[in-house]
């Protein structure tokens, strides 16, 4: 176990009894929703983990501590504080520490930190990715090479809307990152069941996932796996509805020269106020999906690990 790694007691004891634990991260709290929607879903998914018989461990930067495992009020802190807390991917993990800031993790940092406490499980809203226009800016996330690194299953709604997903895709088989469809065979892309490119595997149950994992691990292959978890049908926003808005939003984005850390919490905002509160209603249900199904998956995998 890392010794810079503040684990809460509940995690604890549940890493020390090989029971199953579900990773989340801090930057959707605080820079992926607006308040106090962020909260009552930071809440809700937690408890939606708790429900399935696994247990949560949020995670993010206070004093420079890497906590595994955030109190009610620690939550809520971030939820409130949200853009004045600095948005932290694996990189800024050093400065943040040394200094003794507060930081919200990223899918990046949040992989890294869960691989460091030995979580193998981590559910997220959507992954980063390989940004529109990349071939210039060169603005490809930090979340593609974690994938490379940290040794964490990540079940996601499929990589954000405002992505290029088929260099996302690219780089991913590039990089040699299982991407899996849960119980698809098409890409989800976040808002939206189906982006139209196929995804190259597919597992239908949390024990086809938790086999991967551990044949993966097993064999010494690095990395991470992508679960691509489709939005629930009832919540979805179609792709030809979604798609115009999200090209108009990245327009903006480009016009006002938003760029880096910036550009998703600007695009997820603009796409909030001009679907009228669609957008954000459709990210708190994929993420309350994902958490249940990451919790599924953390159980059978913990399972076949006591084999």
């Amino acid at each position: 176990m890392n010794k810079n790694l503040v684990i809460a007691p509940e995690v604890s004891v549940a890493l020390a009894g090989g029971k199953p634990v579900v990773a989340l991260e801090s930057t959707i709290i605080a820079h992926g929703m607006p308040y106090p929607a962020n909260f009552e879903m930071a809440k809700d998914v937690e408890a939606i983990i708790r429900e399935a018989g696994a247990v949560p461990a949020t995670i993010a930067i206070i004093g420079g501590a890497l906590k595994v495992g955030l109190t009610t009020a620690e939550l809520e802190k971030f939820a409130v504080d949200g853009s004045k807390i600095i948005k932290v991917s694996t990189r800024d993990l050093p400065f943040v520490m040394a200094q003794k800031l507060d930081g919200a993790t990223t899918v990046a940092s949040t992989m890294r930190i869960a691989a460091m406490a030995g979580i193998p499980v981590f559910a997220t809203g959507g992954i980063g990715g390989v940004h529109r226009g990349a071939e210039k800016s060169f603005d490809i996330s930090a979340d593609m090479l974690e994938f490379a690194e940290s040794n964490v299953a990540v079940v996601t709604a499929g990589a954000k809307a405002i992505l290029d997903l088929a260099l996302t895709l690219e780089t991913l088989e590039t990089l040699g990152v299982p991407v899996v469809g849960y119980g698809t065979a098409d890409f989800p892309a976040f808002y939206s069941r189906a982006s139209g490119h196929p995804v190259p595997m597919r597992c239908d149950t949390p024990g086809e996932v938790a086999a991967l994992m551990k044949a993966k691990w097993s064999m010494g292959l690095k990395g991470g796996v992508v679960v691509a978890n489709p939005i629930p049908p009832e919540h979805e926003i179609q792709a030809a509805e979604i798609a115009p808005v999200i090209e108009k939003a990245v327009a903006e984005a480009a016009r006002q020269n938003v760029t880096g850390k910036n550009v998703t919490p600007f695009l997820l905002a603009r796409l909030a106020e001009v679907t009228g509160g669609r957008s954000l209603k459709a990210n708190m249900a994929l993420v309350r999906h994902n958490a249940r199904v990451g919790a599924e998956i953390a159980k059978a995998y913990a399972a076949l690990m006591k084999v």
